[in-house]
């Protein structure tokens, strides 16, 4: 066994409660090792991500129990990809949150960054459903904990709301799991796909309904209608550096949507066919325009941006609801992009908005490097729409071109174009009162009736770099289209490999 996979789950899991005792009171200390361990985080990243290349898919068995016996970790094309993403946003994260002091407003600042990044890594690696739920909890206790940091009246109504819909999402996920285990005595996800391809259809009803189950608790963490309102709230409210982390947090529910109804619950399995695609389309297409309609009737910035996440995650869903491997690259292609494009621009607005000191839409005097604010803004908000030249006009082109089913097809690129088009109006219209409107001097000061308030500080380089470093990677996401499109259809592929799958986990085939 290769020891370094379970590496991203060891290396937070120990680092956080060291923090935690130990560094809670030294932020500098804090810092220091929380950074060394990010790093150490996304080389580990680089060297599973050149691991799984090979096409192997990779097993750890944890006290080298055998599967469907013990715990596994899996390693693919897929999981290594989404831990990379993590490393990689969070180091950007990581780097803002110290420049502009947000991590000093609260103690434990870096101890729950650390159990977040050690739930999201698990979450991705699992292999066992049981395991995805005990995954999902610790990302819900150390993301409440990111969400009410610093305080606040408005940002712990929200953390209750957000906490409220999530548990009662795990409640449902414990359910799910009961009642699958009830019907075919595993929960491992591999063993799942040979269980179920021997239940007839007759036989099915319940494994049908903790079908269902599972994709409404993966609904919920992917802000999926009918269960999207919480994300909003969250975000628009959540400090801004820990909105843009969160922007991998609704790929987790996206995720577990690929890796389990496509393995365990995929359209081979007779028993669960048509179960989890049934509605998932609607609801993506309901959820773009719900987005679409938030950007355009915004009044605060925080909330625009949070709504274009909302319509970004229905674009997604779109592609993963065709279950394809042409679709699932497209969705891939799209959820790379999205997730820097969502966290550019919470990085942006934090620092727009510290500088205005509040965030509604309204001309105000005009602050310091105005222009170069709104070159980011506007950068990001075409990423987000899906303008050219960066990469989400490219990953919408790629969905739009997977979407040919005559059924679907109408539905899909009119859903898709129109959420795009008031998007595009929705930040047009945010910018524009940000950066051109603000630029005019107040009458009042013009006239001599009050003394101009003093200029907020410019931003340093080290406040800037890490919003520069999102929006870099959209560039380079552009511009490595190619090769990019050439290793997502390479995951899509084994994703879709049922039968390697299960044979690298279990060490037989689906028939065995």
């Amino acid at each position: 066994m290769n020891h370094w996979i379970i590496a991203p789950v060891i290396l937070p899991a120990m680092l956080a409660p060291l923090i935690g005792f130990v560094m809670r009171h030294d932020i500098s200390l804090a810092r220091a090792a929380s950074v060394t361990g990010t790093i150490f985080l996304a080389a580990i990243s680089v060297g599973l991500l050149i691991l799984a290349t090979s096409g192997e898919t990779h097993v750890y068995k944890l006290g080298d129990w055998e599967a469907p016996y013990g715990i596994v970790l899996v390693l693919d094309r897929l999981s290594a990809l989404m831990v990379f993403l993590t490393s990689l946003l969070a180091l950007i994260v990581l780097i803002h949150a110290i420049a502009t002091g947000w991590d000093n407003r609260g103690r434990h600042f870096h101890a729950l960054f650390q159990f977040q990044l050690m739930g999201i890594c698990g979450a991705f690696l699992t292999g066992d459903v049981f395991n995805l739920f005990v995954f999902f909890e610790v990302l819900l206790i150390a993301s409440y904990g990111l969400m009410i940091h610093s305080g606040g009246k408005a940002r712990l109504q929200a953390g209750l709301q957000y906490v409220v819909i999530n548990l009662a999402g795990s409640t449902l996920f414990l359910f799910a799991l009961g009642t699958l285990y009830a019907t075919t005595g595993t929960l491992n996800i591999a063993h799942l796909a040979v269980r179920l391809a021997e239940i007839p259809v007759e036989d099915a009803a319940l494994v049908r309904v903790a079908t269902m189950l599972l994709m409404i608790v993966f609904a919920v963490k992917a802000a999926l209608f009918p269960v999207q309102f919480w994300l909003p709230g969250t975000y628009a409210n959540a400090p801004a550096p820990v909105a843009a982390l969160f922007a991998i947090m609704t790929k987790v529910g996206a995720y577990a949507i690929l890796r389990v109804h496509t393995l365990a619950f995929g359209p081979e399995i007779a028993a669960t066919e048509g179960v989890a695609g049934s509605w998932l389309f609607p609801a993506a297409i309901v959820t773009i325009a719900i987005g679409a309609v938030g950007v355009l009737g915004a009044r605060r910035l925080m909330p625009l941006i949070a709504f274009s996440v909302v319509g970004s995650m229905g674009t997604l869903m779109i592609a993963i609801s065709a279950f394809t491997p042409e679709a699932t690259t497209a969705a891939l292609y799209y959820l790379v992009h999205s997730t820097f494009a969502a966290a550019a621009l919470f990085l942006i607005a934090d620092l727009v908005v510290t500088r205005r000191e509040v965030d509604g839409l309204a001309a105000m005097p005009v602050t310091q490097q105005n222009g170069l604010f709104a070159a980011l803004f506007f950068a990001a908000a075409i990423g987000m729409a899906g303008m050219p030249p960066l990469s989400g006009f490219l990953g919408k082109l790629f969905v739009l071109d997977v979407m040919r089913d005559p059924a679907e097809l109408p539905w899909a690129w009119t859903a898709i174009l129109a959420g795009s088009l008031f998007t595009i109006v929705g930040f047009a219209r945010a910018g524009s009162v940000l950066f051109w409107k603000s630029t005019a001097t107040p009458a009042a000061v013009l006239a001599g009736d009050e003394v101009a308030a003093p200029m907020p500080p410019a931003a340093r380089p080290m406040e800037l770099a890490p919003s520069m470093a999102a929006l870099a990677l959209l560039v380079l996401l552009s511009l490595l289209a190619g090769p990019a499109a050439g290793y997502l259809e390479r995951t899509s592929a084994q994703l879709f490999d049922r039968a390697g799958y299960v044979g690298a986990v279990l060490g037989t085939d689906l028939e065995g």
